[in-house]
């Protein structure tokens, strides 16, 4: 039992390190203009389908934080308008998408995970979980920009272009990074130490 305890801290110790990798290099990310398409989801889609619901809240909250770094020291141009307003709301965007993504993800992973579809399963899962951040993410920033009353005629255009050019080749790419990742820690025999809903393997049971 301490053995996959200690496999999974630092298992998600080396996942947070990635996402703060990608997060705060330009590694990360792909800019073009307002749009971003950014990675930081697989690390957590990945930690939380192979290391639990818990890991994943905690990657989670890393991915926000990294988030609002970066949001606050230099923030995009849709960005930049609400945080001159309210800071708050930029905290909030920040931090409520990425935690859902792990709930998602585990969600519809298990909803779907058949012996005969796990690949489809953890593709579905990596994929909605990508997909509800960017939805919520930029759902919040228009009800904010509502809220505060900034108008902005092209920002449904532009929030409709993000979708179509960053969300769905984030989601498509968290699909095709995670799946093969985790079929490979699956048939090498890690997950029985990284998952703590696992069975014990038989050289742990005494």
């Amino acid at each position: 039992m301490k053995r996959k305890q200690l496999t999974r801290m630092l298992t998600c110790a080396l996942l947070m390190a990635l996402i703060v990798l990608l997060g705060v290099t330009p590694i990360g990310f792909i800019n073009f203009g307002v749009i971003y398409i950014t990675f930081l989801c697989i690390p957590v889609v990945i930690g939380a389908m192979t290391l639990g619901l818990g890991s994943g809240l905690i990657l989670g909250f890393c991915m926000g934080c990294v988030s609002l770094y970066t949001g606050l020291r230099a923030p995009s141009a849709l960005v930049a308008p609400i945080l001159q307003k309210h800071i708050v709301y930029v905290v909030l965007m920040c931090f409520a998408p990425r935690m859902l993504v792990p709930l998602v993800s585990c969600a519809v992973q298990r909803a779907m995970d058949k012996r005969d579809k796990k690949r489809l399963a953890t593709a579905l899962g990596a994929a909605a979980g990508s997909l509800t951040n960017t939805a919520l993410y930029l759902g919040m920033m228009l009800a904010f920009y509502r809220l505060l009353g900034i108008e902005n005629a092209a920002l449904l255009t532009t929030l409709g272009v993000i979708v179509l050019t960053a969300g769905l080749p984030e989601a498509a790419v968290a699909a095709l990074i995670s799946t093969p990742v985790i079929g490979a820690l699956e048939k090498a025999g890690l997950l029985r130490n990284m998952r703590p809903d696992a069975p014990a393997s038989p050289k742990n049971i005494r």
